[in-house]
């Protein structure tokens, strides 16, 4: 499936960016700190003084290219008040056996004043009864080909200079087009996504808690680019607007699962931005049976096979710097030479990248970049215990009491970290049990992929790009 390489053109006149509020000013404002991956970016004198107010407009070359860098390092977010908001778009919805839903996903884009008059292509892929929708252009497929196919049937039939997609599951807030149309503003924006939220008045399960606060569709609160290796590392297709120019043939046909990742992945190798804005809300009808449940996780597992053989060690479950894999074997092997070998690892890091960053005097800097990212480290090799290698950490924990308890701590501080931000909103153990059943779930469907497709990508580490 081939995509166009974005166009040479820069922001327009007027385009605002500002810095994102975690961002660190440094060396007197001639270095930026912050984005994902994190990074420091120095500036030159003319661009300090541009970047002083925190907020940068563009007016000129010089100006468009400083946010355009900004943008692209994650450093900075687009402010798009008063942005022009092209009206020319196009509701996809595909669907398949969901009658109900689509006409209240209908019914909510006729009541919201931003989407009721835009025209709307249905394409029912394969349902066992053809679908009505009244006011919409409908296209039937004899048989199901997928929802790529069926999101592109669709995207052929359109004209306008932007798609949404929706499934037909989904249910948006009022406002969230509004929202979304302005970074069309980018000549370089091929996508933007809103935030996925659970869909409220279902009936509750034990479930429902835990996929209120961390849906795998949920990318989080705050606004983010989308690109490989990052916080936000890809956008579901539930819900997303698009540049039409920049899709060109569209979904990977061949892929009936994360073609959605795959591509993001292909649009941002190909010079297009990609972005992330949780303003925009659409709700989401979540799983609520836990066997209904666990299958969707295990099957969303299954597409790590096909986007590695696409895109490589951008899919490596678990990635992190060789000195930081080595602080961790160490702390593991025990005792104190154990640890004294771990802070000797994390002492050269401190003093390699001291020197690397320009700045050998600064030390207490780079030691804590060092210590922050062997800290982030751990988080992913505890993840990777319960998510991505457990067929291969539970046969361990079975023989070895010591591996077995390192198994269990992991497993514990993983929910840990991961339910303290949460813990306003349910328990510790129903949120642990959730997610390591989630997780249970996506492993055995990474490793049935890749065992499937023969290829063991999928479940190699890779290393950090530099």
């Amino acid at each position: 499936m081939t995509l166009p390489a974005a166009p040479d053109r820069r922001l327009p006149d007027g385009f605002a960016v500002r810095l994102g509020p975690g961002v660190r000013r440094r060396d007197g404002g001639a270095a930026l700190l912050g984005g994902s991956p994190r990074r420091l970016l120095r500036l030159s004198p003319r661009a300090v003084d541009l970047v002083r107010s925190g907020r940068v407009t563009v007016a000129d070359a010089t100006t468009a290219e400083l946010a355009a860098r900004l943008l692209d390092a994650g450093i900075a977010a687009p402010e798009l008040r008063g942005a022009e908001l092209p009206a020319d778009v196009t509701v996809v919805i595909p669907v398949k056996d969901r009658p109900e839903e689509l006409a209240r996903l209908l019914q909510a884009l006729r009541a919201d004043p931003a989407t009721r008059n835009l025209p709307v292509v249905v394409v029912d892929d394969g349902s066992a009864v053809p679908v009505r929708a009244d006011g919409a252009r409908v296209l039937r497929h004899g048989a199901p080909r997928g929802p790529a196919a069926a999101r592109n049937a669709g995207l052929r039939l359109t004209d306008t200079a932007a798609v949404a997609f929706l499934d037909s599951d989904c249910v948006p807030r009022r406002g969230w087009l509004e929202v979304l149309l302005p970074h069309l503003a980018d000549p370089r924006l091929a996508v933007v996504a809103p935030r996925i939220v659970a869909l409220p008045g279902g009936p509750p399960t034990w479930l429902t808690p835990y996929e209120t606060a961390v849906s795998a569709l949920d990318m989080g609160p705050e606004a983010a680019p989308v690109r490989p290796l990052s916080a936000v590392s890809y956008v579901p297709s539930a819900a997303l607007l698009a540049r039409r120019a920049a899709l060109g043939d569209g979904f990977d046909e061949a892929m009936r699962v994360a073609e959605d990742v795959d591509l993001v992945w292909r649009l941002t190798a190909a010079g297009w931005r990609v972005r992330y804005d949780p303003a925009a809300e659409v709700a989401h009808e979540h799983p609520v049976r836990t066997a209904d449940w666990l299958r969707r996780r295990a099957f969303y597992g299954t597409g790590a096979a096909p986007l590695a053989a696409r895109h490589g060690e951008l899919v490596a479950p678990v990635v992190l710097a060789p000195s930081s894999a080595a602080v961790w074997l160490l702390v593991a092997a025990g005792g104190r030479r154990g640890r004294t070998a771990a802070g000797g690892v994390l002492a050269v890091s401190a003093l390699l990248l001291a020197r690397r960053l320009g700045r050998p005097g600064e030390i207490g800097f780079a030691t804590a970049l060092v210590a922050r990212g062997t800290a982030a480290a751990g988080q992913t090799l505890a993840r990777s215990v319960t998510r991505s290698h457990w067929p291969l950490a539970l046969p361990a924990a079975v023989l070895s009491r010591r591996v077995r308890g390192w198994v269990i701590a992991a497993a514990l501080a993983d929910a840990l970290a991961a339910w303290w931000p949460q813990r306003s909103r349910l328990g510790p153990v129903r949120f642990a049990v959730a997610r390591w059943l989630e997780d249970l779930a996506y492993g055995a469907g990474l490793w049935a992929g890749a065992w499937r497709a023969r290829d063991p990508r999928a479940l190699l580490p890779a290393r950090p790009p530099r």
